[in-house]
């Protein structure tokens, strides 16, 4: 008699977890209210459980089977040939150290990781401007990813000290006379000696002008918020060359950080587990070029699709009226319902390429650019919007890709993982080692490399995003003449030297600032 109900009760129980299960996949579809985020890190479950079907699927039918000629595929791996311009930095008529300090500089750093770098290279400037001792920079506690990471969590901070004792003193701590001069002081009130209003960009004379007279009355100034407060034109010949010798000399990882880049770095290069072992060995340079050419090859992606970024485009990527409900809200949360390009449709924003590629998108790019399925792709990211299920058919394109997780073990991340910034820098220092980097969307990581590999001459792909938008609007286009359009679009998109216009960035644009003729 019992085995009856044992049946109908496992039956009941078998419908109970059904329906429960139906329940919370149509939640976030009836109810997206529900599924705002708590924060900027964290996903809606709506964007986790519901990866919209592929949008361009005559086009990724055709890359799925494409064979790359292999011409194309010698010219896309081929390194850049000498474009005439070597490193330069080293200025003969640079002032020496003065022999007594003006006063000491402290600056407060908010943003990523690459934002504070460009903010410790102006920092180092605006200290040899003004003669000052320059404290090592404060990072500021990332609002979205709260990682409270120091300097010396992150940078070699002796390196940094010992490359640039002929240019700037540098102190790690300051004098305790002026201990007072911490975060907490300046968080508690207005203080005579905090300098808030220096404006974006500023000229050197207006840090003669503001900062000096304060350094002078107190000892100390203390200028925060400091991120893009010194201009990039109209200063010294020096100090442009200061900053790049900052951005591409002084600012080396930790070992640490070096150590677990270079294991992944090895990994990508040698995947049957040859170079796994880690240790210090590892960190030697790799300086026979014929070694790299037996070593294997791979490309960085860095994959700029997270959540920020699709919220704040204003595009639509495909997930129906429950995805526009979910950013909407998202939106709503951080920056009251305001974002910059909502007065254009999603076809006039695609057009003008001002929507953030997605997964399936740059996938597609890579393909018609001469990337296989046997590319080892290294994926450099954030927590990507949508995730794993949004990126399923670029892994499907590319089985090979990687990411840090699925190459290092879980003791070997155990120093950085959980730590935004310290990810970012493996992811940096992986980036820079690469045969090929290509970033989805512009961003401050983007603009770093792209500068940093410039400096070193090194392949760099821009997707040219106005050409993009309109190939992927057309629904009829055939593989043939989208891979062509693509090619010839990106001809001189690979790492070729582009001199610095006015008001452009040297961090992204070193030549001629940073380098000359060979």
């Amino acid at each position: 008699m019992r085995q009856p109900y044992n049946y109908n009760h496992q039956v009941h129980q078998s419908q109970r977890s059904a329906f429960a299960a139906l329940f919370l996949v149509l939640l976030p579809i009836f109810f997206p209210n529900l599924f705002a985020p708590l924060g900027r890190a964290s996903p809606s479950l709506f964007s986790e459980w519901n990866a919209p079907k592929p949008r361009h699927l005559s086009l990724l039918e055709v890359a799925l089977h494409w064979k790359t000629p292999i011409k194309q595929q010698f010219d896309l791996w081929s390194p850049l040939p000498n474009q005439g311009w070597k490193p330069c930095i080293d200025s003969a008529d640079s002032p020496s150290l003065p022999e007594r300090s003006q006063g000491y500089i402290q600056v407060f750093l908010d943003g990523g990781l690459n934002q504070q770098r460009m903010g410790i290279c102006d920092a180092v400037a605006v200290a040899k401007i003004l003669n000052a001792t320059l404290v090592i920079p404060h990072l500021e506690v990332n609002p979205v990813w709260q990682d409270s990471s120091s300097f010396t969590n992150i940078f070699d901070v002796d390196h940094f000290i010992n490359v640039l004792q002929d240019e700037v003193p540098i102190v790690k701590e300051l004098p305790r006379e002026y201990s007072w001069s911490s975060r907490e002081y300046y968080a508690t009130g207005i203080r005579a000696t905090r300098i808030k209003t220096a404006p974006i960009h500023a000229s050197a004379d207006w840090y003669l002008e503001n900062v000096l007279p304060v350094m002078r009355s107190y000892g100390i100034a203390a200028i925060s918020p400091f991120s893009h407060r010194l201009a990039f034109d109209k200063l010294p010949v020096e100090i442009q060359h200061l900053r790049c010798k900052v951005n591409f000399e002084a600012l080396a990882f930790v070992p640490r950080i070096r150590l677990i880049g270079e294991t992944l770095v090895n990994r990508l290069r040698d995947p049957s587990g040859k170079l796994q072992a880690s240790g210090t060995e590892v960190l030697r340079e790799r300086t026979d070029d014929t070694e790299k050419e037996r070593a294997g090859k791979f490309v960085v992606l860095h994959l700029r699709f997270d959540k920020d970024m699709a919220a704040h485009s204003a595009c639509d990527f495909g997930g129906g009226k429950a995805e526009k409900l979910a950013l909407a809200k998202y939106r709503q949360v951080l920056w009251q319902g305001r974002v910059l390009n909502s007065q254009f449709t999603d076809h006039e924003l695609r057009n003008q390429g001002r929507c953030p590629l997605t997964p399936e998108e740059i996938g597609l790019l890579l393909t018609a650019l001469g990337f296989n399925n046997n590319t080892h792709l290294y994926l450099a990211s954030h927590k990507v919007y949508g995730g794993e299920a949004r990126i399923s058919t670029l892994r499907t394109m590319f089985p090979l890709m990687e990411d840090k997780k699925s190459l290092a073990s879980a003791n070997e991340l155990a120093e950085v993982e959980g730590k935004a910034s310290l990810m970012a820098a493996v992811d940096y220092y992986v980036s820079l080692k690469s045969d090929i980097f290509i970033s989805a969307s512009p961003g401050n990581m983007h603009n770093a490399l792209l500068g940093h590999r410039a400096y070193l001459n090194l392949k760099t792909i821009r997707p040219n995003m106005l050409l993009l938008g309109p190939l992927f609007l057309n629904k009829t286009i055939e593989w043939s003449e989208f891979q062509h359009a693509v090619i010839n679009g990106h001809k001189n998109r690979q790492g070729q030297t582009r001199l610095r216009k006015e008001k452009q960035s040297i961090y992204t644009y070193p030549a001629p600032d940073c380098m000359c003729r060979a």
